[in-house]
Order: structure tokens, then C-alpha cells, then sequence
């Protein structure tokens, strides 16, 4: 017996005793037309008993068909090697083939399952979902449990080696040159790393008024001026204070250099902006389509993914983020959870106001659905097909007569019912035309 496939055939089974009620039945019905046959032929088949005998033997005769097709559906009758008998054991594979067909065309088609998706309209579900606070707490409760479980699963050393070397492996197959490359083609569209630019710009004019910055430079000449020209900065100190002379320095380059960032700022085609614009370009170019530029950069990412340092480093910042991440996971009032509660109950009033995004939202589920059916589809048929031939034929044939012959009873009893109203119909036929 296929283990797969086990049905307890024991009497408790309610199938099994409504089975058997109804062959029972059946069974009477034939052993009272045998019996009403044996009599009315014991007393002389005439008058009255012949209308008997006429009924009786047409109702045997059906009751006796019907029981044959009956059971040639599950078993041979009797054990004879009979053609065309057991039919559902004999075309097992036949059946699983046509179920996971049928299976395919009237339940996985995917026009048909696209439709009635569309019919549910699956963005105002999730809208309405979202919006429930019993459920969304009940759902970032269990989603915290899940991921603090992967969490605490990543603390066994073997995994978190299999992880590694999946990731290290992944980061050596990226092109980090071309990628470069790809994010400073997305810098330089609208005119966006001009404005990055300008950021800096104006960070590097605040930072060059600050008169810390000017006291490091005037400290930083002065030491300078000593160390080179000790004998000039002596003879200038008796006339004045180097240290002043410095710091006066130092404010009138600051000024310079002010001058400069503001004058790059105001004007949109300074020599400054030309130069930092084909630089820009010309590096995008280099990154993307010069193979030693390629090689250079591949080179440099995978020399620090062997550096032990580099590793030591991830690896411990690894740990520091995932220990703050287990931390704030357990607590009863954790911000992951707080936030990302929030931002999924906003989309969710985001959606119920907002009829375009509930139609974009349905348009990429029904598209992503699609896909899945698609992928799925031959996947779940064969398996459907594989499953069903591989169960135990005189089980399947056993399953299959608990959930039906209990009907199929009907069948015998009408056989032997009818059988019997043709035989008098005959009967009476017959002495008309005598």
C-alpha cells in the first residue's frame, strides 16, 4: 500500500457503512427476484404466475447487469480475467493524465483566474486590511517573530559561513566598474550633480568663515614659514609679529577662496563647472566601456573582499547591527515595528483616497500574477499527474468507490426495478400478439 496515499477501509469509516447499507439492498432485490423466479416456476409459470415469472426473470437479468457494471468499474467480478473490467485501476495513468488536464484548462487558465482576480479588486482588500489596526498588529507581531527568528537562525556559525560565501561570491560576479558608471549617468541627468556641486560649494564657503579653520591655516603657514625660512621669519618678527602676519594671511586667502566658490556659484558656465561637467563624463565613459578602467576598479573590489582587516570589519559590524536589531525586535515597543506600522497604515489611507494608485496597484499584481500562473501552470499539472499515478490503483480504486458506489447502488437497484417493468411490458406484449 502506497503510503502516499492510505484510506482506512476499517467499518468505522461512515462511507464504508453507507456502502455496504446499499449493497445490501441491492443485493435483496436480486436475491427476491431469484427467489420470486424459483417460485413462480414451481408453480407452473401459468395464469397470475406467469406475469410473476416474467417480472422476476427481467428484474434478475437487470439486477445481475447492472451489478456487473457496477463493480467492473473498480475490480474484476468474481477475480475473472474479464476484457475491458477494473477500468479505473486499468487507466490510472489515463485518469491522472485527464485530471491535471482538466485541472489546467478550467482551473488554472489564467484568463480565467486574471478575471475573477480583476473582479476582487485586491488593492481595496489590502487598502482595507492596512487600515484595520487589529489586524495590522496582528500581522507585524508575527512578521517581528519571523524576522527575530532568521535573526537568531543566523547566529549558528555554519550558516552564517554559507551566507558569506554567498554574498562574497555574489560581490565578486558584480561589475562594480560599470555600475559606477550607471549611478554617475543617474548623477549627471538634470542637471542633478550640479546642484550636488553646489552643495559642496557653499558647505566648503561655511567652513572656510569659521575662525578655527583660519587659526589651523595661519598656524599651519606659520609653522611652515619657520621650518624653511627661519632666518627671514627672525628678521620679519623684529619688525612685526609673524603670528599676525599669518592670521592676516590667512583671512585674505580665506577671502580669495570665498571669492571664487561664490563667483563658481553665480555663474553657470565658470571654467570650474566646464572642467568638473567633462570630468564627470569622461570618468562615466571610462567606467563603463574602458576595459582596464574595468579591470582596475574589479581589481581594487576584490583585493578588499580578501583584505582580513576588511573582513574583521564586516564581519563585527555584522554583529553590531544585527545585536541592535534582535534588541529592538524582542521589545514590546520596538521602532522597526512602530515605524513600519505606521508607514503601512499612511499607505493604506494613501490607497483608500486614491482611486490611480488602487488602479496601478491592481494593473502590477495582475501583471506579477500572470507571470506566477504562467510559471506555475505545466509545474502544479505534472505534478498533479505524477501524484495521482503514483498512488496504489486498488486504493485509488477503493477511495473512489467509498465516495461514489454508495450511488452507484441506485443504479443496481433501478436496474433490477426496471428490468423487471420491461419484463411485464414484454410479457404483456407477448399475449396480445398470441
Amino acid at each position: 500500500m502506497s503510503d502516499a496515499f492510505h484510506i482506512p477501509t476499517h467499518t468505522a469509516d461512515p462511507r464504508h457503512l453507507a456502502l455496504q447499507r446499499m449493497q445490501r439492498l441491492a443485493l435483496l432485490l436480486l436475491l427476491a427476484a431469484v427467489a420470486g423466479l424459483a417460485l413462480s416456476h414451481a408453480m407452473g409459470g401459468q395464469k397470475g404466475w406467469g406475469w410473476l415469472l416474467s417480472f422476476c426473470e427481467a428484474a434478475a437479468i437487470g439486477a445481475l447487469a447492472d451489478w456487473f457494471a457496477v463493480v467492473a468499474l473498480f475490480r474484476r467480478p468474481l477475480g475473472l480475467p474479464v476484457p475491458h473490467t477494473a477500468v479505473i485501476p486499468a487507466n490510472q495513468a489515463r485518469i491522472a493524465d485527464s485530471l491535471a488536464d482538466f485541472v489546467r484548462h478550467h482551473f488554472l487558465d489564467p484568463d480565467t483566474l486574471m478575471a475573477k482576480l480583476a473582479a476582487l479588486d485586491p488593492a481595496s482588500h489590502l487598502s482595507d486590511w492596512l487600515r484595520d489596526p487589529a489586524r495590522l498588529d496582528e500581522w507585524m507581531s508575527q512578521a517581528s517573530r519571523w524576522a527575530l527568528g532568521t535573526l537568531n537562525a543566523l547566529d549558528d556559525e555554519r550558516l552564517q559561513n554559507a551566507v558569506l560565501q554567498q554574498v562574497i561570491t555574489k560581490v565578486r560576479q558584480w561589475d562594480a566598474a560599470s555600475t559606477t558608471g550607471e549611478v554617475l549617468g543617474m548623477l549627471t541627468q538634470n542637471g542633478r550633480h550640479h546642484e550636488l556641486l553646489d552643495v559642496g560649494l557653499r558647505k566648503a564657503a561655511e567652513w572656510l568663515q569659521r575662525d578655527d579653520v583660519k587659526a589651523v591655516v595661519a598656524a599651519h603657514l606659520l609653522k611652515h614659514v619657520r621650518q624653511e625660512w627661519p632666518l627671514m621669519a627672525g628678521m620679519v618678527n623684529r619688525i612685526s609679529s609673524t603670528s599676525d602676519m599669518a592670521q592676516s594671511f590667512a583671512e585674505k586667502l580665506s577671502l580669495s577662496a570665498l571669492g571664487e566658490l561664490q563667483e563658481v556659484l553665480a555663474k553657470p558656465r565658470h571654467p570650474l563647472r566646464q572642467r568638473y561637467e567633462h570630468w564627470l563624463a569622461n570618468t562615466q565613459e571610462r567606467l563603463q566601456h574602458d576595459p582596464a578602467i574595468g579591470q582596475a576598479v574589479n581589481d581594487l573590489k576584490n583585493r578588499q573582499l580578501d583584505d582580513p582587516l576588511v573582513r574583521r570589519y564586516a564581519a563585527t559590524l555584522w554583529a553590531d547591527i544585527k545585536a541592535l536589531l534582535q534588541t529592538d525586535l524582542a521589545s514590546p515597543d520596538s521602532a522597526i515595528a512602530m515605524h513600519l506600522r505606521t508607514a503601512l497604515q499612511g499607505f493604506g489611507e494613501q490607497m483608500a483616497s486614491d482611486t490611480d494608485l488602487r488602479a496601478s496597484i491592481n494593473q502590477h499584481l495582475l501583471a506579477a500574477a500572470h507571470d506566477v500562473v504562467d510559471k506555475l501552470r505545466g509545474g502544479i499539472t505534472h505534478h498533479i499527474a505524477q501524484t495521482v499515478k503514483s498512488w496504489d490503483s486498488e486504493q485509488l480504486a477503493h477511495e473512489l468507490e467509498l465516495s461514489v458506489g454508495k450511488d452507484l447502488q441506485y443504479i443496481r437497484i433501478s436496474g433490477t426495478l426496471v428490468g423487471g417493468l420491461a419484463g411485464l411490458v414484454i410479457h404483456a406484449v407477448l399475449l396480445w400478439m398470441a
